[in-house]
């Protein structure tokens, strides 16, 4: 892990510089600055990702009553649970009473969650069960002490969280993607394969990373074969078109290349980022494979293969890539200022079996080894980056225009967020 010193002089009043600067440049990347204040990292855990919506985990994860899920950010621990009765909630993963975490292990069942500290009792839906010899404090409310709870949505089978109580709905923002998106019944899929990889650069560096394809022809060998996302649009928009064409009648879904963008400044509330597209793959290629042919049975409704891919976004920090027969989560988190846990989880059908309907390990291999390749290119960008001689360079205006959209929301966010100093 790459450890950064902490700047002793870093202000408000530097930032604020640093901000206005930034925003003089709105084509160009973003000062190092941005990736090594802890100030500012503190202040984007804040303002930015405990305020956004969140993808967290997948029904099927948590079936039955009791059973439970852990997600970090940051510092932060959050539980996803589901109760007796079959309702799931979000809370916090710290005891009302001093602090200590009150679960450890990162997925299970549970009747209750104990605090290991004092032994305060909790229900797996984060009320207070019991506290202690509670009978002699003093106007103590065990209703007053439960968990804190966490905003949370379940759209399609996807569980999302919000730390900010006053977050701006998502179910709404989320329904102008129902169509495309319910084609996959992502309610009756089930993951098939999750993995977490440690990134050791600045979040910001990750997800920039996956908001462009600009590096995918050079660095991403197997995946430029197959996707037309390598080149510019009027290169491939003969391939796009022709695959758009025929979506509807061999897939049999209406509305399947439905197209829909309110992201970043753009969103209908804040952290609401919503994102849907489909683009072709290269002939001879039908789906995320070595060699193109099918992985796994098609999902939902899907009847057929059409070439295409459907892209979205949800939210400012989690997006997924839908192919026919198989769909993959990615999530970026912050662990801390210079490491990101970039998830990424498979899904295929609910009655898909492992072995029989589908490899796993052919299943994960071209976004394994895409995320592996990303791992490598990443940490050596965060190299350069946090060189003193850094200079941010100009975006390219197709392939970083997503770079530059979440940049102004990001760099406005911050500003916005720094008390009025007339």
């Amino acid at each position: 892990m790459t450890v950064i010193a902490t700047d002793v002089t870093d202000s408000e009043d530097r930032l604020a510089a640093r901000l206005t600067e930034a925003k003089k440049s709105p084509d160009r990347g973003i000062d190092n600055y941005f990736y090594r204040s802890h100030l500012v990292y503190q202040r984007e855990l804040n303002q930015l990702v405990f305020r956004s919506w969140v993808y967290a985990a997948h029904i099927s994860e948590i079936p039955n009553p009791g059973d439970y899920q852990l997600i970090s950010i940051g510092e932060d621990s959050i539980i996803i649970s589901r109760d007796a009765q079959g309702d799931i909630h979000a809370m916090h993963n710290i005891c009302r009473h001093r602090g200590s975490r009150v679960c450890e292990e990162q997925a299970g069942n549970r009747k209750t969650f104990v605090c290991p500290y004092h032994g305060w009792v909790y229900n797996i839906d984060g009320g207070l069960k019991s506290a202690r010899e509670s009978h002699v404090m003093n106007d103590f409310n065990a209703q007053e002490h439960g968990l804190k709870k966490v905003r949370l949505a379940v759209f399609m089978g996807l569980i999302f969280i919000n730390c900010d109580p006053d977050a701006a709905e998502f179910l709404g923002p989320l329904e102008n993607i129902r169509q495309p998106l319910g084609a996959y019944q992502l309610e009756n899929a089930k993951v098939a394969h999750k993995q977490t990889y440690r990134i050791s650069a600045n979040w910001k560096l990750v997800l920039e990373n996956y908001l462009e394809c600009y590096h995918c022809a050079t660095s991403h060998r197997a995946y430029a074969r197959a996707h037309t996302l390598r080149d510019l649009d009027q290169k491939v928009a003969h391939v796009v078109s022709a695959m758009l064409e025929r979506t509807e009648e061999v897939t049999g879904i209406e509305g399947l290349g439905t197209a829909y963008e309110k992201v970043y400044l753009d969103a209908e509330g804040f952290g609401t980022c919503v994102y849907t597209s489909r683009y072709g793959l290269f002939d001879g290629y039908w789906t995320g494979s070595k060699d193109g042919k099918p992985l796994a049975p098609l999902m939902g409704d899907i009847k057929g293969y059409d070439g295409g891919v459907g892209d979205f976004q949800m939210g400012p920090l989690s997006f997924m890539l839908n192919y026919p027969d198989h769909c993959i989560m990615y999530r970026f988190l912050p662990e801390t200022l210079t490491s990101t846990n970039m998830e990424l989880t498979w899904y295929v059908n609910g009655d898909a079996i492992e072995g029989q309907d589908y490899d796993k390990d052919e299943l994960i291999w071209l976004w394994h080894q895409t995320s592996l390749e990303d791992e490598y290119i990443i940490t050596r960008n965060s190299e350069g980056v946090n060189s003193r001689f850094f200079e941010p360079g100009p975006f390219h205006p197709e392939f970083e225009a997503s770079i530059s959209q979440f940049n102004r929301w990001y760099l406005d966010t911050l500003q916005n967020s720094i008390p009025s100093q007339e």
